[in-house]
């Protein structure tokens, strides 16, 4: 702690507990230099102060606990400390702070090991675990939506929820759904799936006079926030910041297909360096006006006059030949980020509010938002991740090997055949969302339709199909209620 010297003792005290001593202080009788017993005297004076110190009690500045003078220095320079082991005894604190988005800092200590190992996805994973672990002790947040009510009364319910200030999103989650007797971790899958869902298609409610309320507009890849005012001035893209970092601590799906130059300034890129393509531009018509200045061709009169007219809407000089190139690229630039800054900012402070911002801007390799590509379920990820049915020589076994044989080749024939989207559609029914679990297993049982154990992540099987078309018919009718909760088909 920073400390000063008693004018009068010449006693080195901290800065906290120097007024107090000051009070209390006894003239010291200081010799002239060159005396011979200068060293003596002061020498016998702090051996007096020190005395006095360990008869006199003081409070400490900082917990105001009452102590002897002589051990409140050494209390004081700990009093506060906070400490936290974790299972290599190393900790930091990490600054969880964005100038852009809060003025105020807020300080984590987490292991650092995220921020040095060479695998992106594993330091994800180290950072999510940290972060959870630090906050397990916190109140749980209790996520609820009633199934009896229609689609757009769910998705208020799920809006209001993020909605909410003051929140530690990093508690424990309890997911509970109204008129379902679902409970445990394959009702919070579904919770988590169903709230992506809404972010990459559209919310069912009504806002700002449109039949679908999208976030985000644009083709797959190219991805961009929505610039309705409505929407913005409502907080919803700060709704969408949490809702991203909440799924993303509970390992949940994320939103796949943003525009790569959108995701370049959202992560604290520049503008000027962002790698701009046609198609990151939503609105069709603004993309075609833009596009006729692509070429090298002149303008004929109708073309000009809607360059000219998108121009002056936008603040930009006219277009002539020598600045053709350059009205392009701002046109350009202005259409897919200058007309997103505030959204930008929302997100920002959305992914804040989750304690998921220290991670993307100190590890700029890991993948957050992902291409449709790497988001996509291929048949060989699903088999690669599935436990079958061994043969069993229990004689109470429902099923003969011959019969699991037969039902699991449909099953495997299914996966190999399946279009991306109703492989993900089997993924919610199995485990809950469209994430890959590592224990995932198969079982054949007697059952009139397929069934699932989300929690435990097990797809229970009937084995009375002779022909794949029956199978497939009852698989796809089942896998097609999971948006509908559990249980129903």
């Amino acid at each position: 702690m920073p400390k000063a010297m008693c004018k009068k003792c010449k006693i080195l005290y901290p800065l906290q507990i120097l007024t107090n001593h000051i009070k209390t202080c006894s003239d010291v009788v200081v010799v002239e230099d060159g005396d011979e017993s200068q060293d003596e005297t002061l020498h016998e004076a702090q051996h007096v102060e020190s005395e006095k110190k360990s008869n006199e009690q003081a409070c400490c500045p900082i917990c105001q606990e009452e102590m002897p003078l002589d051990i409140l220095e050494v209390h004081a320079s700990e009093c506060g400390e906070r400490s936290m082991d974790d299972e290599n005894n190393n900790t930091t604190e990490l600054s969880c702070m964005d100038n852009e988005v809060s003025d105020t800092a807020e300080f984590l200590y987490v292991d650092n090991d995220w921020k040095t190992h060479p695998d992106p996805k594993v330091a994800m994973a180290l950072y999510r675990r940290e972060i959870l672990r630090l906050h397990e002790t916190g109140k749980p947040l209790l996520m609820c939506m009633d199934l009896r009510t229609c689609a757009e009364e769910q998705e208020r319910q799920l809006i209001n929820f993020y909605k909410q200030r003051n929140v530690e999103w990093a508690c424990p989650v309890k997911c509970q759904l109204e008129g379902d007797a679902a409970v445990g971790d394959g009702v919070t899958r579904h919770f988590f799936s169903t709230v992506l869902e809404k972010l990459k298609y559209g919310f069912s409610l009504n806002l700002g006079n449109t039949g679908v309320t999208c976030l985000f507009e644009g083709q797959p890849d190219h991805l961009v926030p929505s610039s309705s005012q409505f929407l913005i001035e409502s907080d919803l893209f700060l709704v969408a910041g949490r809702m991203l970092g909440h799924s993303f601590l509970h390992g949940g799906p994320c939103l796949a297909g943003l525009s790569r130059a959108f995701v370049h300034v959202l992560l604290q890129g520049s503008q000027d360096t962002a790698t701009l393509q046609l198609e990151d531009c939503p609105d069709v018509d603004i993309r075609e006006t833009i596009n006729l200045l692509s070429g090298q061709s002149p303008l004929n009169e109708d073309q000009s006059s809607k360059v000219l007219e998108l121009c002056l809407s936008w603040d930009l000089p006219g277009p002539t030949v020598e600045n053709r190139r350059w009205l392009y690229e701002r046109l350009l630039s202005h259409a897919v980020l200058g007309r997103r800054v505030r959204q930008i900012k929302q997100l920002k402070r959305g992914l804040k509010d989750t304690f998921v911002w220290p991670l993307l801007t100190e590890r700029k390799d890991v993948v957050f938002f992902p291409k449709e590509s790497e988001d996509s379920c291929t048949p060989e990820m699903l088999l690669s991740h599935t436990s079958w049915p061994r043969e069993s020589d229990d004689e109470d076994d429902e099923y003969s090997a011959d019969i699991k044989e037969r039902i699991t080749g449909y099953l495997k024939h299914f996966i190999e055949t399946a279009s991306s989207k109703d492989l993900k559609n089997l993924m919610k029914f199995w485990v809950g969302w469209e994430q890959m679990e590592a224990n995932m297993a198969v079982e054949i049982v007697k059952s009139d339709l397929p069934k699932s154990s989300t929690c435990f992540c097990v797809l229970r099987l009937p084995g009375h199909y002779n022909s794949f078309q029956s199978f497939t018919k009852d698989l796809m009718m089942c896998i097609g209620t999971c948006k509908y909760g559990f249980g129903h088909v």
